[in-house]
């Protein structure tokens, strides 16, 4: 199943389940405001699931509402996003890297603040970044708690995937000694509004079946930026989960996301100690990313993540006048 959190002529947030140019709303197929969020739904478990697996194969017509009609907003805005990064070969690759690249996973954290959903502006300001790159990940959406989680038993506490750019300032998170020495600032590079788009919607792990087996990519105006498979991860899901959960108890609506192919526009970035190195097929980034750009994060079996970049001053303007 798909889930996505939607709103419909202002209204407020519906859970809903995608059937093919559909949505569902569950609150108004059930007849109960049981159903009021993703994390209730998520904490529901598995009596939850068999209810919408019903009302999806057979739904009323008065919960149908055509996807054209309706605003999808990130599925979850989790309060934790737990972060690996330099988990491709062939990112490593192009990139500089710090002594523990590729030895251990790189960890760091993002939060709800820095979540936006499909189609919501990314922020561009000069006063905090001018060196914005984007990466496509795949996101684990944890089902079930658990410590110290055997990566043998790991996938099991998972209730399903979605996608999550891992806007990155780079100019923020890159820092060079003279002596050409390499070490990440993970949080100021890595944690800021908009920094998370997250969405379109959290597949279920069961219709996803093997996560080390999607095809992941990545486009900037159209041009293919990344493509890979999550079978080029250098820790598997299930290794990032047991990972994790030496630090937290993970709970659900908890988020891992997994790292990125290569591809970056860091790739190109000398001063930063970008390689040149384009994988054969890929559009090489020429620059970094500017307003107006739209970017797309696509992995397989769960859709397509779309954001536009926009000036911050121009995003600030837009809520006000709402």
């Amino acid at each position: 199943m798909k889930l996505v959190t939607f709103v419909k002529d202002s209204s407020q947030e519906r859970l809903g389940l995608l059937a093919g140019d559909d949505v569902v709303d569950l609150t108004v197929a059930a007849g109960t405001d049981f159903v009021i969020s993703m994390l209730t739904f998520i904490r529901s478990g598995k009596q939850g699931l068999l209810a919408a697996k019903s009302i999806l194969a057979n739904p009323p017509k008065a919960a149908l509402t055509p996807l054209k009609d309706v605003t999808l907003l990130a599925p979850i805005r989790p309060a934790t996003i737990l972060c690996s990064g330099s988990n491709y070969r062939d990112h490593n690759a192009e990139k500089a890297n710090t002594p523990i690249s590729g030895k251990e996973p790189e960890f760091f954290v993002k939060t709800a603040d820095c979540v936006v959903g499909p189609n919501e502006p990314i922020a561009f300001d000069e006063r905090f970044s001018k060196k914005i790159d984007c990466e496509t990940e795949l996101a684990i959406v944890i089902g079930k708690a658990g410590r110290f989680i055997e990566a043998s038993r790991a996938l099991d506490h998972v209730f399903g995937y979605t996608i999550v750019n891992d806007v990155t300032a780079r100019d923020r998170q890159v820092r060079r000694t003279p002596e050409g020495m390499t070490w990440y600032e993970l949080g100021s590079g890595k944690a800021f509004d908009s920094g998370a788009p997250l969405g379109p919607c959290i597949v279920t792990a069961d219709e996803v079946g093997d996560p080390q087996q999607l095809k992941i990519m990545s486009r900037i105006n159209g041009e293919l930026r990344q493509s890979s498979s999550t079978s080029n991860m250098i820790w598997t899901c299930a290794e990032l989960i047991h990972f994790f959960s030496r630090n937290f108890t993970l709970r659900p609506g908890m988020v891992i996301i997994t790292g990125t192919p290569a591809g970056t526009a860091w790739s190109v970035d000398k001063e930063l100690g970008g390689k040149g190195v384009t994988p054969p097929g890929l559009v090489p980034a020429t620059r970094y990313c500017l307003p107006g750009d739209i970017v797309e994060c696509e992995v397989e079996k769960i859709g397509v993540l779309r954001n536009p970049i926009a000036r911050a001053g121009e995003i600030a303007s837009s809520v006000a006048a709402e």
